[in-house]
């Protein structure tokens, strides 16, 4: 219940991104952390090559994200977010925190930032446990 809640309220968050929660995901990623091709942001994120790959040609269509030549192997493409990228992703960033406020609205502050330690140390457990598992087919068979 929590997470379809979650998930509803997440998807309505991120309405208008070009692909919903995934392209937040990638952007996100794309912006704090420093990884070096899309191979390995697929890898971070358990997303399937191929659908990374569309997903990343509609962010470039988008003009929230571009794909430059790596300096350290010039066959390589790196994805680095545009100054657009940068600027959309701090408006959802908002939103998606909202709704994460909401969420935990129920729960007093220690007990709200202890269920979001104990859920991240479980996450990674299950990830480790599972490491091929995409999280984002785990989410969207919810539906099903």
């Amino acid at each position: 219940m929590v997470l379809r809640g979650y998930q509803r309220l997440q998807e309505d968050a991120v309405d208008g991104l070009p692909g919903g929660v995934r392209c937040y995901h990638v952007l996100s990623t794309v912006i704090h952390h420093e990884l070096p091709s899309q191979q390995a942001i697929g890898a971070h994120l358990a997303i399937d090559r191929t659908v990374l790959t569309y997903l990343l040609d509609t962010m470039v269509t988008a003009a929230l994200v571009e794909r430059v030549p790596d300096p350290a192997d010039r066959r390589a493409r790196k994805i680095v977010a545009t100054a657009e990228g940068v600027a959309v992703l701090a408006r959802y960033e908002e939103r998606v925190a909202a709704v994460e406020t909401t969420i935990l609205g129920g729960l007093e502050g220690v007990d709200a930032a202890r269920l979001g330690s104990l859920l991240g140390r479980l996450a990674g457990s299950v990830h480790r446990a599972d490491p091929a598992a995409s999280p984002c087919e785990a989410v969207e068979s919810l539906d099903r």
